[in-house]
Order: structure tokens, then sequence, then C-alpha cells
């Protein structure tokens, strides 16, 4: 296969991917509804996705390996989450192992997320900072974006060490960007504060222009 060839046959993959991840949340958001939990099934499905698959390259794999049958992907469900995980959710990942669709659960949250923010009339922020947002800061531009544009905020968090000194905000097709190029080692000799301050005001100039 060339690579022109092997680059149609990912995005066929992904294509497929992105359409059943919506397929089966729909399912699993109208489930939630229907039983008042969706607001627990949603952080529960985020916490199976960052704390366990993010933190578990080999139940990752177990998820999404042939190798491994559906009857015992379904009792490695109810060891993991039989206990204390909505009963929504766990039969619904149970019907996803019985579908040989585990591992598709990221693509699932991703449009679960998307489904839930159209629901509640929230918008997505992706936000991009040299360092973790500290919870002071995350609050603040949350309410500061909610405010510019009068709904509700989600932040979706990436760290990238070569926004030094600035921040990318993405908001649907808008982009505010107001990135500074430098170095690591001038970073090394701010403190946390300082920077969270300089982000803050530099955040303050995007909303603002």
């Amino acid at each position: 296969m060339s690579e022109s060839e092997s680059s149609q046959h990912e995005s066929v993959l992904d294509t497929g991917a992105e359409q059943l991840g919506k397929t089966y949340a729909h399912a699993l958001i109208a489930a939630a509804e229907k039983a008042g939990t969706t607001d627990q099934v949603i952080s529960q499905l985020n916490s199976i996705v960052d704390d366990y698959l993010g933190s578990s390259p080999q139940l990752a794999a177990a998820f999404n390996s042939p190798r491994i049958d559906n009857v015992e992907k379904t009792r490695v469900i109810d060891r993991l989450f039989g206990s204390d995980f909505d009963p929504v959710l766990v039969k619904f990942l149970k019907v996803m192992a019985d579908r040989d669709r585990l591992g598709h659960v990221g693509a699932v949250r991703k449009a679960a997320l998307t489904i839930y923010d159209e629901q509640r009339g929230r918008v997505l922020a992706k936000v991009r900072t040299a360092v973790p947002l500290d919870d002071s800061l995350r609050q603040q531009i949350s309410q500061k974006l909610g405010q510019a544009m009068q709904r509700e905020v989600r932040l979706q968090e990436e760290v990238d060490a070569d926004l030094i000194g600035g921040m990318i905000i993405r908001v649907g097709d808008t982009v505010f960007d107001n990135s500074v190029a430098n170095r690591l080692d001038k970073m090394a000799r701010k403190t946390r504060d300082g920077f969270s301050n300089q982000l803050l005001q530099k955040f303050n100039q995007l909303i603002s222009e």
C-alpha cells in the first residue's frame, strides 16, 4: 500500500470510528436521560477514558484486542466498574463488549460530550497553554469567556511548552492567538503564580480585543 493509499485508508477508518461514536453516544445519552443520571454518566465516562484507559495502556489494549473474548471483557468491566459506576454506563460498556466495539470508547466519549454540550447550550473552548492551568485561572477563564459569549463554557485544555508566555484559545472556527516565543529556560526563572498572572493578563487582552 502506497503512502497516499495508507493515508486514505486511515481517513476512512477515522470517519468510521467517528460515525460509530456518534451512534453509540446518542444511545448512551438517551438511556442516561431516561434514568435521570446523565451528568453522572458523562462524568464517569470521562473518568474511564482519562483515568483508566489513559493511564493504563494494558487496559486500553485489552479493550481493543480481538484476541480477548467478549466474555472476558465483560468480566473485566464488572471487576473494574460494576460496583462503583452507574448501572446505565456499565450495561452500555457490556453491550459494546458484546459487539466488539470497546476499542471505540474514546470516540463515544468525544461524541457524547458534543451532544451533551449541545443539549445544554454550552460551547467548547479549546485552551492551549505552556503549563497546566490552576483551578483559579481555569475558573476565571471559564467565567470571562462565558460572559463574553453569553453561554456556559466547557474548557478543553492542552499543554504546549512552545507557548511559553502566552495562550491560544479556539472557540469553533474562531482562534484567539497571543502566544509568545520564549524558551523554557526563561520560564524556569518565573514563579508559577507569576506565570499564572501573566496568562490571565494575556487572556484579558484577548477578550477585550
